[in-house]
C-alpha cells in the first residue's frame, strides 16, 4: 500500500435499516478496488458444538453473539497494510463454514453492521460513523424478506425472533448507539442527496 493512513468507515443501524445498500452505493461509486469491505455478520460465533436447543436459544442480536475481537484485528490488519481472511457465516446452520474470504488492504476500509458502535474498543477505529435510520416497520418488513429468502427461516420464527430478541435489542443497545455517529442517514438507500453528500465526503478525503 501507499497510503499509509486508510480511511475506516463504519456503516451501522438497525436490522433491515439499509446498511448493506448504503454499503453497496459506496463501494459501486467509489470503486471497489479502493475499498476493503467487511460486515460485522460474518464475525458470528460458532455455535456447531452447542445443542440445537441451546442453539436455539441464542440471542443474535446481543454484542456478545459476535466476535467483535477478531473483526477488530482484521481492521487493524487492514489499516497496517496486511491481507485478512473473514470468516464465512452460514446462517442456515448457525456455523462458520470452512471457507473464508480474502480481503486485501485499500485506501477504504469499509465496515458494516447492526452493533459496530456499541463496543467502545471498535467504535474508536473509525474515523466516519454512518447510522443508517430507518422507520421500525419498514425495516421489519425488509427482515422478513430477507430471512425467508435469504436465510431459509418460516414468517412464525422471523416473528419470534423479532418480538422477542430483535426488537428488544435494537432499544437497548442500536438505537442508543447513534448517538455516536457523525452522519444520520434518514431512509437508508433511498436517499439519495445524503448518499451523494457521503460519496463526495469520502472522494475528498482519499484524494
Amino acid at each position: 500500500m501507499n497510503h499509509p493512513d486508510p480511511l475506516v468507515i463504519g456503516i451501522a443501524g438497525g436490522s433491515g435499516s439499509g446498511k448493506t445498500t448504503v454499503a453497496e452505493a459506496i463501494l459501486s461509486r467509489v470503486g471497489r478496488d479502493r475499498i476493503a469491505f467487511l460486515q460485522h455478520d460474518s464475525y458470528y460465533k460458532d455455535l456447531s458444538g452447542l445443542p440445537p436447543v441451546q442453539r436455539a436459544e441464542i440471542n443474535f442480536d446481543h454484542p456478545d453473539s459476535l466476535e467483535s475481537g477478531l473483526l477488530i484485528q482484521h481492521i487493524a490488519s487492514l489499516r497496517d497494510g496486511k491481507p485478512v481472511a473473514v470468516p464465512v457465516y452460514d446462517f442456515s446452520t448457525d456455523r462458520r463454514t470452512d471457507k473464508t474470504i480474502h480481503v486485501e488492504p485499500r485506501r477504504v476500509i469499509l465496515v458494516e453492521g447492526i452493533l459496530i458502535f456499541v463496543e467502545p474498543q471498535l467504535r474508536k477505529m473509525f474515523d466516519v460513523k454512518i447510522f443508517v435510520d430507518t422507520d421500525a416497520d419498514l425495516r421489519f418488513i425488509r427482515r422478513l424478506e430477507r430471512d425467508l429468502h435469504e436465510r431459509g427461516r418460516t414468517t412464525e420464527s422471523v416473528i419470534k425472533q423479532y418480538q422477542s430478541t430483535v426488537r428488544p435489542m435494537h432499544l437497548e443497545f442500536v438505537e442508543p448507539s447513534k448517538r455516536y455517529a457523525d452522519v444520520i442517514i434518514p431512509e437508508g438507500g433511498f436517499n439519495a442527496a445524503a448518499l451523494d453528500m457521503v460519496v463526495a465526503r469520502v472522494e475528498a478525503l482519499l484524494k
